[in-house]
């Protein structure tokens, strides 16, 4: 297998963080480090170099959209693939998402057991492969 992909996952639930970090990481095979806010996500981007980065939208002080236009603002970060983790998820936010510059939308509460594959998937079809 190619080396390890590096997911950066941005969630303010502990609950939600461990389930993922089951997915991602045991299921899935990837290295993962959970940020609790926007503010932690853009601390640590530039030193976990990032595959791609999982975004929750809705979070307490900086959202997932305020944390993802501060993202795209660091040079480091413009070409890294986005994918918002939200419950909102009609056709309209959707849409906002990717017009926004997200690669993708997954849906919460997602399946522990697919999710890693989510992931792979989208990472699969930004890289060509």
């Amino acid at each position: 297998m190619s080396e390890q992909k590096k997911v950066l996952y941005v969630e303010d639930e502990v609950d939600i963080q461990t389930i993922a970090r089951i997915a991602l990481e045991k299921i899935g095979g990837f290295k993962l480090a959970i940020c609790s806010s926007g503010q932690e996500a853009l601390d640590q981007v530039e030193d976990f170099n990032p595959d791609i980065i999982l975004l929750d939208v809705m979070m307490p002080e900086m959202d997932g959209l305020e944390t993802f236009q501060a993202l795209k603002k660091i040079p480091f970060c413009t070409k890294t693939p986005v994918v918002f983790m939200t419950a909102r998820v009609q056709t309209h936010e959707v849409k906002h998402y990717l017009e926004l510059g997200a690669i993708g939308v997954i849906a919460k509460p997602f399946s522990p057991l697919t999710l890693a594959d989510q992931v792979k998937e989208i990472l699969g079809a930004t890289t060509g492969g």
